[in-house]
């Protein structure tokens, strides 16, 4: 447990003491948040306000991470690496696409075409190496199965193809989801701190749980790699996002920006893959769901009305979701307390149905 604790404190430390850096030094360089025309008015006055503040986040998670298995003096392990390395990997992607929207002074950064690349590059990759790397029982990080609280058995051996497909559809979902829930000040932040809470929760159950220790697994044992060292990555994230919530908190001092939502999507895909709890993350994500699902319903039911009666209807106000309740002039540390509530009672569901699986033994 040594290793958890360090690297959920140093996290925490490195975002909480480290984000004040931060934003001294991109309001130095004028790295401030362009604000869309078509968004909410009320959002005009953040404009200017230091972003790219995702970048903190990843350097506490990895400096966080090598540095307890530094001061505990143990190895890392393939699949923790894998984490971090889709979690490095869409933060550059997030980070170009700021980069951008700062140098070039507009609201859009990446085309979509090349963000879309770049996202599938990094989920490609990691997932042809997460089917590597078998362990002593020939486990591999990632397996080629679909999972609900573990592999569905009428869906595993799954073609390479279809794996990496069904992966690359994880990590874009879950990537996605933060960065559409990332609208308003702490929304994210405070949202990724529950999840990531869990899935260190649920990697250290599966830990003791685990079938490659069959003198202390119970009948239901969790045939998975590297739990433990996946908990220290959870912690960390946990850690991280609650350090940084400080600063993000209304009135935010600095956004995660894409570099931080893109980031912290692909590591919640990453934890949910490696945990064999894929399709649960849509009950433990359950407020990312609902922020997708209003996008898309949204779009389709604009594009509807349109093809059928020529005049182009919405659902709601305005979407993600979070912005119809700022349009019916909610308060908007209001929406953001009552959206985390909505979070924290999906990640507790989730967290029951998963514990609930191992009591019944079924």
């Amino acid at each position: 447990m040594k290793t958890i604790v360090f690297a959920g404190s140093m996290a925490l430390l490195g975002t909480l003491l480290g984000t004040r850096l931060a934003i001294r030094l991109l309001v130095e360089k004028g790295y401030g948040q362009l604000i869309r025309d078509d968004g909410p008015t009320t959002h005009h006055v953040k404009r200017g306000t230091p972003t790219m503040g995702g970048l903190v986040i990843m350097a506490a998670v990895l400096v966080a991470y090598f540095g307890s298995h530094l001061l505990t003096w143990t190895l890392p392990s393939a699949s923790a690496v894998l984490v971090l390395f889709l979690f490095t990997g869409l933060g550059v992607v997030g980070f170009l696409d700021d980069f951008i929207k700062i140098s070039k002074q507009r609201s859009l950064g990446l085309r979509s075409k090349a963000k879309i690349a770049g996202q599938s590059i990094v989920a490609i990759v990691f997932a042809l190496l997460a089917l590597q790397f078998p362990d002593e029982r020939n486990v591999t990080p990632l397996s080629p199965a679909i999972s609900f609280l573990r592999d569905i058995t009428w869906l595993d051996e799954l073609p390479v193809l279809v794996v990496v497909l069904w992966v690359m559809l994880l990590i874009a979902a879950a990537s996605n989801g933060v960065n559409l829930t990332d609208g308003l000040d702490g929304l994210a932040a405070g949202t990724c701190v529950m999840i990531f809470g869990a899935y260190a929760l649920i990697n250290i159950w599966q830990y003791n749980q685990s079938c490659a220790y069959t003198a202390s697994a119970g009948p239901k044992c969790y045939e998975v790699r590297d739990p433990y060292d996946l908990a220290v990555v959870a912690i960390a994230l946990a850690g991280a996002c609650f350090g940084f919530l400080w600063w993000n908190a209304e009135p935010a001092k600095i956004f995660m920006g894409d570099t931080g939502s893109l980031s912290l999507g692909g590591a919640l895909a990453g934890m949910a893959i490696f945990t064999r709890t894929e399709l649960l993350l849509l009950i433990i994500g359950g407020l990312l769901v609902i922020e997708v699902g209003s996008v898309i319903l949204q779009t389709s039911y604009f594009k509807l009305t349109r093809r059928l009666t020529g005049t182009p209807r919405r659902l709601f106000k305005m979407t993600p979701f979070h912005h119809h309740f700022e349009l019916l002039n909610w308060a908007q540390v209001t929406i953001v307390m009552r959206f985390w509530i909505i979070a924290g009672l999906f990640v507790s569901a989730g967290l029951g149905i998963f514990y609930a699986e191992w009591v019944a033994g079924t």
